[in-house]
């Protein structure tokens, strides 16, 4: 049948078959990963201001008219588990800072097939909700907890480090609940951190805790620096100084987690390598964001746009005509996956809006890498930022694009060659002695876009389909005006090749003219349209005078 089919907030018209979608097709990459865990952001807001996850003074958040309700939650968390999701883990920001919690988890345990209910949290209302989120389905728990010290919790949370007593006592409280075990997440960091690192391990010796050590990652403005980031390897190194019996234990399908322990302990320890050493081979998650977007990957720059679908009458098919779109969309590795540490640190513009721990971690609040220069598809508000700018640092630096569909992209520039009398008249009559101007020069300018990436420092090297140059003389006025267009099948977009094929078209008539002339001028070289990638372009029109 023919199904309209809502993709990136554009309707298009897709044939697909009647046949009720299976787990395989609908959640089950081009790399044949297999799906079966989503994470929900309940929030944007969160109740602590850790220094490594957002700025002091917070960040702007979404319209609550741009957040999923309950209802619009419960739809999409059913139609993931109706083909294949069993787990689902609730997060924020700080999940339990929403009202209504508890009926948002009574209602997704009356989702069948649904077989975990986990939640990630920074431990600060547990005494008081735990229970009541038990009792209403909650069935997995873990507790971000950087800090065993009361002055540095306050130095990290930047909230009264006396909080961390009520920390301590939700995460007894799971365990008398019988929650087994309890994960709790770290952020270990070098010169904060580290040295509690036997403190910690010692958490383990008679409680069924899990303490999970994440490695410090790179967001805007959380003052990354390599220097405080802890290798996993490390860690273990430091922690076999105190243990020295201290070993790997196996560990569960999909585990972000590399599991160790203490033989005696009834906890375990485990390492989360989000920056040394990938888990994106046997990843089975994806997020819904608070705001409605679905993330395929956390380091995927685009995010897919299931609220404005939902709230147009979108029906289940059409729904999950998008979510597959997202799903195959999703990419062997991430970005961090892909690149050195030093690579990564000065590639991280954004806001801190969406949660960067809890996705593939932890549970912290942050925005994703490689944020474009335009907001978010889910329409936010942001500022426009400059993408080859750190946001932090200020240097430099190339934009990852390794997150970005291969879509068509078009690009069309000028330029304008002010000649004299003479050269004007050389030019028309093809008496220039080195030949042909304007051939040259369109010749020139084919060869200058192809080597674009080699001449603009921050270009990437991109596959060229198609490069067309004009170059034409209007002897009234004396002016060459040229005209450049270039099209690609890639991931980013081709407006720099046009405009240098334009400007080295454009040198190249002054070079061919110069014996004649010293009085040539170039001008107005001007980026006229744009398309193909996530904003549309074309320059107002404007005058040849």
């Amino acid at each position: 049948m023919l199904l309209r089919t809502i993709y990136k907030n554009k309707w298009s018209v897709k044939s697909i078959s009647t046949k009720k979608s299976s787990f395989d097709e609908v959640l089950t990459d081009t790399f044949g990963r297999k799906h079966n865990y989503l994470r929900v952001s309940l929030t944007e807001r969160c109740n602590l201001r850790c220094e490594y996850c957002m700025p002091l003074k917070g960040t702007k958040l979404s319209d609550q008219s741009k957040l999923l309700s309950n209802n619009e939650i419960v739809r999409l968390v059913s139609l993931f588990v109706k083909h294949g999701v069993d787990k689902i883990r609730i997060t924020g920001g700080e999940p339990t800072v929403k009202k209504d919690i508890i009926q948002i988890v009574e209602s997704l345990r009356d989702i069948k097939k649904l077989k975990t209910i986990a939640m990630t949290t920074n431990g600060l209302t547990l005494t008081k909700l735990l229970v009541d989120l038990q009792r209403a389905g909650l069935n997995a728990l873990n507790v971000s907890l950087d800090t065993l010290q009361q002055n540095t919790y306050g130095n990290i949370t930047r909230r009264d480090g006396r909080l961390l007593k009520r920390v301590l006592a939700g995460i007894d409280l799971a365990l008398q609940l019988g929650f087994s075990p309890v994960k709790v997440n770290c952020v270990l960091m070098r010169g904060i951190n580290f040295d509690e690192l036997r403190d910690f391990v010692e958490m383990t010796r008679d409680r069924t805790i899990s303490y999970r050590f994440i490695e410090f990652m790179p967001f805007s403005m959380n003052d990354w620096d390599e220097k405080r980031m802890v290798p996993y390897k490390e860690a273990i190194r430091e922690i076999k100084k105190s243990y020295p019996n201290f070993e790997p234990c196996d560990n569960e399908p999909n585990s972000t987690s590399k599991m160790y322990r203490v033989p005696g302990f009834a906890g375990s320890v485990g390492f989360i390598s989000s920056m040394t050493e990938d888990y994106c081979d046997s990843c089975n998650r994806l997020r819904l964001m608070a705001d409605g977007n679905l993330k395929a990957c956390l380091f995927q720059n685009n995010e897919i746009n299931l609220r404005d679908p939902l709230r147009k009458g979108a029906s289940d098919d059409e729904l999950l005509d998008i979510i597959s779109n997202a799903v195959n969309d999703k990419k062997r590795k991430h970005a961090v996956a892909d690149r050195s540490i030093s690579a990564v640190t000065a590639s991280h513009v954004g806001r801190f809006d969406k949660n960067v721990y809890t996705t593939c971690s932890g549970g912290r609040l942050a925005r994703n890498f490689c944020t474009a220069f335009v907001s978010d598809s889910g329409g936010g508000d942001d500022e426009p930022r400059l993408t080859h700018v750190d946001g932090r640092s200020g240097h430099a630096r190339m934009v990852d694009v390794s997150g970005k569909r291969e879509t068509r992209r078009t690009a069309t520039a000028v330029a304008r060659v002010r000649l004299d009398a003479t050269a004007t008249r050389l030019i028309a009559e093809d008496a220039c002695k080195k030949g042909d101007v304007l051939s040259v020069a369109r010749l020139a300018g084919i060869c200058a876009a192809k080597a674009t990436w080699q001449l603009i420092p921050l270009c990437h090297q991109i596959r060229l389909d198609s490069v067309t140059v004009d170059a034409r003389l209007d002897e009234r006025r004396g002016r060459v005006y040229i005209t450049a267009t270039v099209v690609s099948a890639d991931r980013t977009g081709v407006e720099m090749e046009c405009l240098t094929a334009c400007a080295v078209a454009a040198l190249t008539v002054y070079d061919m003219c110069k014996a004649v002339s010293r009085d040539t001028v170039i001008e107005r070289v001007k980026l006229l349209s744009k398309t193909g990638g996530k904003i549309d372009y074309r320059a107002k029109d404007d005058d040849d005078d």
